[in-house]
């Protein structure tokens, strides 16, 4: 559920209050909160023909507004009714505090409740969770304000401060947010998309690169290639120390993700020509397998070839690229030389006997 899902869902309830804001002023209190109570019964009953459900938050603000309007009205001191919008936001605070702060993401259940069909990720979620922290810090703020005014400001200023600043505030907000998301999608247009894939390697989607390795654990392809001589030997590459992942590391000879659009033989022979030059080459694919580190999730196709004639660093990316053999490799398995990738596919090769 995004920030405008979010406020879509919450606005429904307030309507009953802006409703006798506006008629408090023209009527009185009386009229004001018999015309809200209307609103809020007439706004129930459209929902439950059009939408065949029951809205619990319209019922919940109408019956505040019956008891703290009574209260103000019976006691004839406005003070009660003025703090109702405050008490209102109290709850959604406390609501966004627990669902953006703790493990129980009530507004995430809720979304699921009302859009069965949608299914969050990870990556939404977390997103959920920012845009609940926002939220959260913007509903105090309000909250805050409409209690200081219904104590120390005129009724003037407190309708204000309850019914159209907060529409006001909103506004700024959600514009800041959909400026803000159009620069964000002007900037991923210039990425390269991966295609996501489920553990089966169906495409499910796909995602900006920089989005799957953000720590959102989104699936995505990679190709492997294991190159073997008949000795025994395995070519592996020394990672460049600039590299965010694993810097200075020995890794697979070749390895790069499939781009969207692109099949696994094309992105094979691309990725082996970047990095290690060939272009003539037979390749085996021997294991597909799920690889799960801190920052990412991939989907790893693993191949092999003993055809490596002509081959050599063609990326900046590759700082050093040497033949091991089976006994230098098992001599600096477990010493902090190759990455864990390398170590656990090492080990794959040795179960197949190939190595």
């Amino acid at each position: 559920m995004n920030r405008a899902q979010l406020f879509k869902k919450l606005l429904p309830g307030f309507i009953p209050l802006f409703v006798f804001i506006a008629a408090d002023e023209i009527w009185g209190t009386k009229i004001g909160l018999f015309v809200a109570i209307a609103v809020g019964v007439a706004e129930m009953a459209w929902i439950a023909i059009k939408e065949k459900r029951f809205e619990k938050f319209v019922l919940f603000d109408t019956l505040l507004l019956v008891a703290l309007g009574g209260i103000s009205i019976l006691l004839d001191n406005d003070i009660f009714f003025k703090l109702k919008p405050g008490l209102i936001e109290l709850i959604l605070v406390t609501v966004l505090a627990i669902s953006a702060f703790s493990n129980v993401n009530i507004v995430g259940l809720m979304g699921q409740r009302y859009m069965k069909d949608v299914a969050f990720n990870t990556a939404q979620m977390q997103q959920m969770r920012k845009s609940m922290k926002s939220l959260f810090f913007i509903f105090l703020g309000h909250t805050v304000l409409v209690f200081y005014s219904a104590f120390f400001m005129s009724k003037e200023a407190w309708a204000f401060i309850s019914g159209g600043l907060f529409y006001i505030i909103f506004g700024v907000y959600f514009l800041y947010e959909f400026l803000r998301q159009k620069q964000k999608q002007k900037a991923l247009t210039n990425e390269e998309w991966v295609p996501l894939v489920d553990e089966q390697g169906k495409v499910t989607g796909q995602a900006p690169r920089s989005q799957v390795h953000n720590g959102s654990k989104l699936l995505h392809p990679v190709v492997h290639l294991h190159v073997l001589n008949n000795k025994g030997a395995i070519l592996i590459q020394k990672r460049p120390a600039n590299k965010i992942i694993q810097p200075g590391k020995w890794d697979t000879a070749v390895g790069g993700h499939i781009s969207a659009g692109e099949t696994l033989e094309q992105a094979l022979k691309k990725e082996v020509f970047e990095e290690i030059g060939l272009k003539e080459f037979s390749a085996k694919l021997q294991k597909v397998y799920k690889w799960e580190s801190e920052v990412e999730a991939e989907l790893i196709y693993l191949f092999t070839t003993y055809d490596y004639k002509g081959f050599g660093i063609q990326s900046n990316e590759v700082e050093e690229l040497r033949f091991w053999t089976k006994k230098q490799v098992e001599k600096n398995l477990g010493k902090n030389v190759f990455t864990p990738n390398f170590e656990v596919e090492f080990r794959m090769l040795q179960e197949l006997k190939l190595i």
